[in-house]
């Protein structure tokens, strides 16, 4: 009876270690998180690398569904509705598939998202979307699998799916100037200096009504005895590109004298650049 408890009590022992071995994965998980515009775009996938053999055309075949990564489904994730190609793709999680091929790749997004890697059967309902994008030879290589999101505007960004020496670039776009004025709108009902101060900044990035943003500026100013020196600067900025180039030079300069006694290096620089570039210094 004692060497039956004791076997049991060394089988138990060594099954708990073996629990608690971790090891590196061939293909770790990754997540990325983006704010586009104001939107939140979310990217979680594996990341396989290429040890030596050839991706495209070899271990990924061209012409057939490929998961876009290894193990779980590459997930992404939309706070709002985007745009791609034209078309409608709506707010939520989705797996990625793609179909690449030499000089095109096809991207899909799939409703179900919690499959390990392709679905068994392949349900042409739960397509959400798909679109053609180009794929570009890069001049160097990828040895891990990547995903990035960059070209960030205020209105869109870029996916690109990049291994090997090959990038995918899939742009989308998002609702930024929806909910951004509506935004505005509602906010302004009563609204507070930073409320003006971000409908002003909104409206000058966006190269939108500049009389407009120059009143959201000064509303923003009200009740100020020193106003901050990046709300100074953005003042000026407006009123430069309005062609008050007095008015900015004037502006400029305060923002300056605010920069420096608040230590700000950056906002002395662009406040002595600007100055310099409108004749003052």
């Amino acid at each position: 009876m004692k060497k039956a408890i004791t076997l049991f009590l060394v089988l138990f022992a060594a099954v708990n270690f073996q629990a608690q071995v971790e090891t590196p994965q061939p293909s770790p998980h990754a997540k990325i998180w983006q704010k586009v515009g104001l939107t939140d775009v979310t990217v979680e996938y594996s990341r396989p690398s290429m040890r030596g053999r050839t991706i495209f055309g070899n271990l990924v075949p061209f012409g057939e569904n490929w998961r876009t990564g290894a193990n779980e489904n590459t997930s992404i994730t939309f706070s709002d509705d985007v745009k791609i190609d034209g078309k409608t793709l709506s707010k939520g999680t989705y797996a990625i598939y793609s179909v690449p091929n030499k000089k095109s790749w096809e991207v899909i997004f799939y409703k179900k998202s919690d499959n390990w890697g392709l679905p068994q059967k392949w349900d042409a309902n739960e397509v959400a979307l798909s679109a053609k994008v180009d794929a570009y030879k890069m001049p160097l290589t990828m040895e891990t699998f990547t995903i990035v999101i960059d070209e960030l505007t205020n209105d869109s960004a870029i996916l690109n799916l990049i291994w090997e020496n090959t990038v995918a670039s899939l742009k989308f776009e998002v609702p930024t100037e929806a909910k951004a004025m509506k935004s505005i709108e509602n906010v302004l009902n009563g609204p507070s200096a930073r409320d003006y101060y971000s409908a002003a900044d909104y409206y000058y990035t966006s190269e939108k009504d500049l009389d407009q943003a120059l009143v959201w500026i000064n509303k923003s100013f009200e009740g100020m005895e020193n106003p901050p020196y990046y709300m100074l600067r953005k003042k000026s900025l407006i009123e430069a590109k309005l062609g008050k180039k007095k008015e900015a030079i004037k502006t400029a300069k305060a923002s300056l004298k605010a920069a420096k006694a608040a230590g700000n290096k950056d906002y002395v620089k662009m406040n002595e650049d600007s100055l310099k570039e409108w004749g003052a210094m």
